[in-house]
């Protein structure tokens, strides 16, 4: 059989199981990649270590994209890593335009084939329509997105130099914690500030409020951004980072009031009309401001309406 022939069927097979799963809800999901080329028919194989190669190409601008276009020739041959691969790309613009629809029905695809990692991906995300690239389809190039590589933060001395000494057994959250911000867009410098204060990286640390795991939620916070379990990393930071995007909607932005609410709940911070006068919260953002020093951070407004309080606070700031 041809590979013309084999593309349309292989394709539709697995977006019309790819339908079926989508009502799965979101939670976290584990950023390790997976080395599984020796697993691949040799022509795959072969592009899949190609692109690799590409994708990791700092010097070239386009590398991401050609890296895409080859994932996009291996998916048209079956491959269930190259479906989740550029899955990737697209639910990060890298080399391709960001488009969450394109990456989630891609996710759908792989886990259709047991692949891990996209399972994984799919407990973060919603399938909402049957959107494909057209590129997995049909034997076209696919679009090429604007380069952003941009980092959010510059200079974090005293959080770099944490990470820096942060032990081996407790380095693989570094990775998990850069994927899952990106995904929010808050600032994984701003999300290693909070962990290092809040459980020193223990992700099996409670507290004696009966906060939990790397990014300590307490019960209500959990169930409120649907963690099941807070002592599941990737479902902790997952149900944190998520929170810490409301709250900086919330606050528009405001890292101060953010961080403060964080740990003693925005509804102090409206009571206080500012942050709290808790000996806790106040060490608590000391501590974590001085790990990250910017006092204003970008936000989507369209998550929530800002606090009622909020011009109170700024005009209480300048008296």
């Amino acid at each position: 059989m041809s590979k013309e022939r084999l593309k349309p069927s292989f394709i539709s097979a697995m977006l019309a199981v790819c339908l079926m799963t989508a009502s799965i809800a979101h939670a976290a999901f584990s950023a390790q990649e997976l080395q599984v080329f020796d697993n691949e028919p040799p022509i795959t194989k072969d592009l899949l270590m190609h692109a690799n190669v590409l994708a990791g190409d700092e010097v070239d601008p386009d590398g991401a994209w050609k890296a895409a276009d080859m994932y996009c020739q291996a998916a048209r041959y079956g491959s269930a890593e190259a479906v989740y691969r550029l899955g990737m790309l697209y639910a990060f613009g890298r080399g391709v335009p960001e488009n969450r629809d394109y990456a989630a029905n891609l996710f759908g695809i792989a886990s259709t084939h047991g692949h891990f990692e996209a399972q994984k991906m799919l407990e973060t995300i919603e399938i909402k329509t049957s959107a494909t690239p057209p590129c997995v389809l049909a034997d076209v190039a696919p679009e090429k997105g604007l380069s952003s590589n941009i980092a959010l933060t510059k200079e974090t001395p005293e959080i770099d130099q944490y990470i820096a000494n942060l032990p081996k057994n407790k380095r693989w959250v570094l990775r998990l914690v850069n994927t899952i911000s990106k995904w929010y867009k808050v600032d994984e410098k701003l999300v290693l500030s909070i962990i290092s204060v809040e459980s020193n990286f223990n992700n099996v640390a409670t507290s004696n409020k009966e906060a939990q795991g790397l990014m300590q939620l307490i019960p209500d916070t959990a169930e409120r951004f649907n963690v099941k379990n807070a002592y599941n990393a990737t479902q902790n930071i997952k149900g944190g980072v998520a929170y810490l995007r409301w709250l900086l909607a919330y606050f528009k932005g405001d890292v101060a009031l953010t961080v403060a609410a964080y740990n003693a709940g925005e509804g102090a911070v409206n009571k206080y009309k500012g942050i709290p006068p808790f000996a806790e919260t106040k060490l608590y953002v000391k501590k974590v401001q001085a790990r990250y020093p910017f006092k204003t951070h970008a936000y989507d407004a369209q998550i929530t309406e800002p606090s009622p309080v909020l011009d109170a606070i700024h005009a209480k700031r300048r008296l």
